[in-house]
């Protein structure tokens, strides 16, 4: 078991204070990893810090909106001065409008943009500056970009959310090729949870529960589960455990690949 352990490993967790991206924290420090967590949560992420730290696991926090490329640029610089390197990079940040289509303003389709997809782009941009030869680490490292099951298969009230996540999906592709081709040293994969029991998912359920859709919550609740073969929401420990393996040399022949935890829902 020793490929799973993070011994001597710097881990960047975005939007680590809470839900799935906490967990993520919590697997990875466990693993022995040194991780920073950044969010534009102060509160939470000071507190996720501190109670790590309290446990005698490595961690910190750093504010950081993921939509600003300067904040991407001092945050990466920060990592590495404070920790002499960058080995992982996990893009969980993002956020979820609801609606349907119509309703939907070009101002909900630029703010998810520029959280869902460009946080995502500037994240590799920056690591990648640092982890490939001759950058501030030089010795690679992996990138796990959190998708979602709605960048795979379409569901009503998620268009721009679901279209983001697929962009997610697309852009870890194009630039695991191009990272192994051009000898960086850097894996580059997407992992894609269903519904899951955090405040994201229950957002989910309230698109779906509004009148011009299943008009309850109830109805709601009954349509996810049915779609989901294990007839239950996923917990976010599950997921973390996935962006775990990824993040570890367990998974050093791994690269491009698109990870689905579901219960099932996209089998069906």
């Amino acid at each position: 078991m020793n490929s799973y352990s993070m011994d001597n490993k710097v881990a960047l967790v975005t939007g680590g204070a809470t839900g799935i991206g906490a967990a993520v924290v919590d697997s990875l420090t466990q693993a022995g990893a040194m991780v920073v967590i950044s969010d534009i949560n102060v509160a939470a992420g000071k507190a996720k810090a501190e109670d790590l730290k309290a446990k005698n696991l490595r961690a910190e926090f750093i504010e950081h909106d993921v939509s600003s490329e300067a904040q991407w640029q001092s945050t990466i610089d920060k990592v590495v001065a404070n920790n002499g390197g960058l080995d992982v990079l996990v893009n969980n940040a993002g956020i979820l409008i609801g609606g349907l289509l119509a309703d939907l303003s070009i101002e909900d389709f630029r703010r998810i943009y520029s959280i869902n997809v460009e946080g995502v782009f500037l994240g590799m941009k920056y690591a990648a500056l640092a982890m490939r030869p001759g950058g501030s680490c030089g010795r690679g490292g992996s990138i796990i970009n959190l998708s979602s099951v709605a960048g795979i298969v379409g569901t009503p009230g998620e268009s721009i959310y679901g279209s983001s996540k697929g962009a997610v999906r697309a852009m870890t592709k194009h630039a695991a090729v191009e990272f192994a081709t051009l000898g960086y040293g850097i894996r580059v994969n997407s992992v894609h949870p269903g519904p899951v029991a955090t405040p994201m998912g229950g957002q989910v359920l309230e698109t779906l529960a509004s009148d011009k859709l299943l008009g309850s919550e109830e109805a709601a609740m009954q349509l996810v589960q049915n779609l989901i073969p294990m007839k239950r929401f996923g917990e976010p420990h599950e997921i973390a455990q996935l962006v775990h393996f990824l993040a570890s040399d367990a998974s050093a022949y791994v690269t491009g690949s698109e990870y689905v935890v579901d219960g099932g829902f996209t089998a069906m």
